[in-house]
C-alpha cells in the first residue's frame, strides 16, 4: 500500500487465497474427534450476477465455463469426475478426511438461486478431501475467467454425526472469497442464529483454520440452498 493511500485511509483487498481450503480436512478431523461433528459432503460457491447481463445470459456462460447444463430453472445437474479428477491434479488437500455424513452422492453439480437473488453452484461428494478439491477448482475456474469479482463465499455443512453429544446442531462453515478466511454460521429458526455455538466453534478450529478476525464480517446466509 502507497503512502497516498496511507493518508487518505485506502486500504487495497486481500488477495484471494483459495488455498486455504486445503485446511478444511483438518478442520474436518478435530471436529470429528473432538465433538463427534462431520461435514455433510455438500458444498455451495455463492456469487452475485453482473449488473447489466440479463440473468439467461449469465447462465449460459457460467454452463458453458464449467460445462454443466444450461438449465435457468436451477435444477440442472451433470456429473463431475472431470472437475473431481482436474482439482486433485491441480493441488494436494491436507492430509485426514475426517468423515462427511453419508447420503451425499459424488459428483454432482447444480445451480439454484435464494430468495435475495444470490446465484449457488452446489456440489455434492462424501469424501471431505474431494469435496474441497471440487469446491476449490471451481473457485479457480471462475476467478481465471473473469468472473472474481463477482464470487462472495463458499460454503460446507457441518452435521453431528456418530458420537456427536445430544444437544448437537447443524452449522455451516463459510469461506470468504475475498478474505481468504472462514467463520462457522449456525442458523436456527427464521433468520436468527445461534451466536453461543458460533463462538464454541471459532475456539475449537482456531488452530486449524484461517478464522475471520472481524465479527463483523460474519455475516447471515439466510435461506442458503446448502443442507
Amino acid at each position: 500500500m502507497g503512502l497516498l493511500d496511507t493518508l487518505l485511509g485506502r486500504t487495497k483487498p486481500v488477495r484471494p487465497n483459495l488455498d486455504a481450503l486445503f485446511a478444511l480436512p483438518s478442520a474436518a478431523v478435530t471436529l470429528q474427534t473432538s465433538a463427534g461433528l462431520v461435514l455433510s459432503g455438500r458444498a455451495g460457491v455463492c456469487w452475485m450476477p453482473p449488473a447489466g447481463q440479463s440473468a439467461a445470459d449469465v447462465q449460459h456462460e457460467i454452463s458453458q465455463l464449467l460445462d454443466i447444463p444450461d438449465d435457468p430453472t436451477g435444477a440442472g445437474q451433470a456429473t463431475a469426475e472431470g472437475a473431481s479428477s482436474g482439482a486433485a491434479a491441480g493441488g494436494a488437500a491436507a492430509a485426514g478426511s475426517g468423515g462427511a455424513a453419508a447420503g451425499a452422492k459424488a459428483g454432482l453439480l447444480t445451480q439454484a438461486t435464494d430468495a435475495y437473488g444470490y446465484r449457488w453452484l452446489l456440489l455434492d461428494d462424501s469424501d471431505v478431501e474431494d469435496l474441497v478439491n471440487r469446491v476449490h477448482l471451481v473457485n479457480s475456474l471462475l476467478a481465471e475467467n473473469g468472473w472474481g469479482p463477482q464470487l462472495l463465499c463458499s460454503v460446507f455443512g457441518v452435521v453431528p454425526g456418530e458420537g456427536a453429544d445430544s444437544t448437537a446442531r447443524p452449522f455451516y462453515l463459510v469461506y470468504l472469497f475475498k478474505r481468504g478466511t472462514f467463520y462457522p454460521f449456525a442458523p436456527v429458526g427464521k433468520e436468527r442464529r445461534d451466536n453461543e455455538l458460533e463462538l464454541r466453534v471459532r475456539s475449537l478450529l482456531g488452530s486449524d483454520l484461517p478464522v475471520e478476525a472481524d465479527l463483523s464480517r460474519w455475516f447471515p446466509l439466510w435461506d442458503l440452498p446448502v443442507r
